[in-house]
């Protein structure tokens, strides 16, 4: 038990993969540990770049926003009680790892539904479509997103090789209406998270021309 039982509970960052189609929920997945930084990179997408000066304050699309962490996934806690994480004793953290992985991945049904349409002479194979991905880090951020880098460094092994501790670098790069257009659940999603931003930025103090060193614009 805690020492110190009103502690507020920390809450954990993770994601939610839903199904494109229909929005249903597949999968939840929380990160074991929070990680300790979330880089974000925004780059505005202007249409002032060719030189034309009637276009230079002109916004033609959301910023293209990526974001950037490194979660640490560990089994050595529940190791010591073996009894109680079968799986942990079994697998290690395969099960975690592979949970994050398959984002990733077409499924195994996918790839022989396609496979058998090229056998049988199909012409013109559509992609396979992918969950819809959404990075959650608080309620103020339900992004969609799409996973863009993906590494592990597994750092321990059980005697059967199985990792027990990694670390996992995600790279992430924000899905906006752009991408998904603004019916979608995606988009839908997308719109909240921006407005969010806004209702946020109108709680920012504002500053003074004084604290700038002027007295106002010339």
């Amino acid at each position: 038990m805690s020492t110190f039982p009103n502690t507020p509970r920390t809450l954990k960052g993770g994601i939610v993969l839903l199904d494109p189609e229909t929005s249903a929920l597949q999968r939840i997945i929380a990160l074991q540990y929070n990680p300790d930084t979330l880089s974000r990179t925004l780059q505005a997408q202007g249409t002032g770049e060719n030189g034309d000066r009637s276009e230079a304050l002109r916004l033609k699309a959301p910023p293209v926003e990526t974001l950037k962490l490194e979660a640490e996934i560990d089994a050595t806690d529940q190791l010591e009680f073996p009894d109680s994480n079968p799986n942990a004793v079994q697998a290690g953290i395969h099960p975690q790892l592979a949970a994050l992985e398959t984002i990733i991945y077409p499924t195994s049904s996918q790839l022989l539904a396609n496979n058998g349409l090229a056998q049988g002479g199909t012409l013109e194979i559509i992609p396979m479509q992918a969950p819809l991905t959404l990075f959650i880090w608080s309620k103020n951020r339900v992004i969609p997103v799409r996973i863009t880098e993906f590494s592990i460094t597994e750092e321990a092994f059980d005697i059967a090789l199985n990792p027990i501790r990694a670390k996992v670098s995600l790279g992430m790069r924000v899905l906006n209406v752009n991408d998904l257009g603004f019916t979608s659940k995606g988009g839908s999603l997308y719109m909240i998270y921006q407005q969010q931003k806004e209702r946020l930025a109108a709680l920012a103090p504002g500053g003074t021309f004084g604290a700038l060193g002027i007295g106002g614009i010339p």
